[in-house]
């Protein structure tokens, strides 16, 4: 059906009394009917047709005042959705933020003033191989990895440098890689005093990482079994230099399982493997 353009309710009845009008009237007039009723008679089928063309136009506004009201509610949920996804991206990115450098967005404690001991700060290598929970030495835990880290720490580790390789060729790694190459004791060399030492940093940066609890207590009893173990108190220097290749050979190993099987093993403290490593030695 053809839209109504003009509202009807504001038509007029035209005057069919007036000279133009002479005509319908006289198709009207006849024994029956007189100039003046032919008059009211145009009137009436004019209103009638009038009163049609408002119910349609009524039934026109209705339609179009909901496909307008349809179309105002689907463009407030639009905009609704939209506002919703740049909420939803704005709380992404600032937890991503806060998950990137929680330091930053750390609550302050308003009991707790600075530490009189600065806490230990590892390289930037060492915080991200913690952060992805892969196998590292504990040699950056020492006196000596964490003076190596703190003497480089204006030297970007991502920063590619020459290097020269084993086999005795050169290649651009990156500075980390070549610091770990050049300076990095494996476990199994440190002196017992050394691995003591690193043990307890070692534990305070992996819960910094966010480490499993049951895998820091895990990696925390075994090494404490290691350094009360009775081997750690004889005379002969072969056997603390067994304990020693023990934990290096035993955490290389439960690293390697982890990321190969679905569940992680248990380190314990293997009191036949030790008494076999030390008879061999």
């Amino acid at each position: 059906m053809p839209r109504i353009i003009n509202d009807p309710n504001l038509n007029v009845c035209p005057d069919y009394a007036s000279p133009p009008y002479a005509n319908a009237r006289a198709q009207l007039i006849n024994d029956n009917v007189t100039e003046e009723q032919s008059i009211f008679l145009l009137r009436t089928i004019w209103r009638a047709a009038n009163d049609a063309d408002i119910g349609l136009w009524e039934a026109q506004v209705e339609v179009e005042r909901e496909q307008h009201e349809n179309l105002r509610r689907i463009q407030e949920e639009e905009q609704d959705r939209l506002e919703q996804e740049r909420i939803d991206e704005e709380e992404s990115a600032r937890k991503e933020e806060k998950k990137k450098h929680k330091h930053k967005f750390a609550p302050i404690q308003e009991d707790t003033g600075v530490p009189d001991e600065l806490s230990i700060i590892p390289s930037s290598y060492v915080i991200r191989k913690l952060d992805k929970g892969e196998y590292l030495k504990l040699w950056y835990f020492t006196n000596d990895g964490l003076d190596e880290a703190h003497s480089k720490k204006t030297i970007d580790d991502d920063a590619m440098v020459l290097s020269t390789l084993p086999d005795g060729s050169t290649a651009c790694v990156s500075a980390a890689a070549a610091c770990n190459a050049s300076s990095v004791i494996d476990d199994e060399d440190l002196s017992f005093e050394e691995f003591c030492i690193a043990c307890p940093r070692f534990i305070a940066a992996i819960e910094e990482a966010d480490w499993p609890q049951d895998r820091v207590y895990m990696i925390a009893i075994f090494w404490k079994n290691l350094q009360i173990h009775p081997y750690r108190s004889m005379r002969d220097p072969l056997a603390q230099k067994t304990l020693l290749v023990y934990q290096a050979e035993q955490c290389k190993c439960w690293h390697i399982v982890a990321k190969s099987a679905a569940e992680s093993l248990r380190l314990n403290k293997g009191e036949s493997i030790l008494a076999r490593a030390h008879q061999e030695r």
